[in-house]
């Protein structure tokens, strides 16, 4: 099953939403349902996720104009989940020397 990435414009603030189902048959909008949210028990919370929760959680369906839509992104549901982390580890090298 594929996720979807929408990147979107909304109150003059890029947007996105992950969903696990889109529709693009409608002439004039985006039919979006079951929404992947991030979940509320992180340490570091992402702003703009924070605002896309608030404002979206509680829909079943949304329904976004095209004119706001800027990129759709389709991932294989497993490739998605398993990027590779951008964080490394912070080796310290000692001077041998000293």
């Amino acid at each position: 099953m594929p996720i979807y990435r929408v990147h979107f414009k909304w109150n003059e603030k890029d947007l996105q939403l992950k969903a696990k189902s889109l529709d693009l048959t409608h002439p004039y909008f985006v039919s979006i349902k079951d929404l992947i949210l991030a979940k509320e028990s992180k340490l570091i919370i992402d702003p703009t996720e924070d605002e896309v929760r608030r404002l979206f959680g509680k829909a079943d369906h949304l329904m976004i104009p095209f004119q706001t839509v800027s990129l759709i992104e389709e991932f294989k549901d497993d490739a998605f989940g398993d990027q590779p982390s951008k964080v490394m580890d912070f080796k310290l090298i000692e001077d041998s020397e000293n």
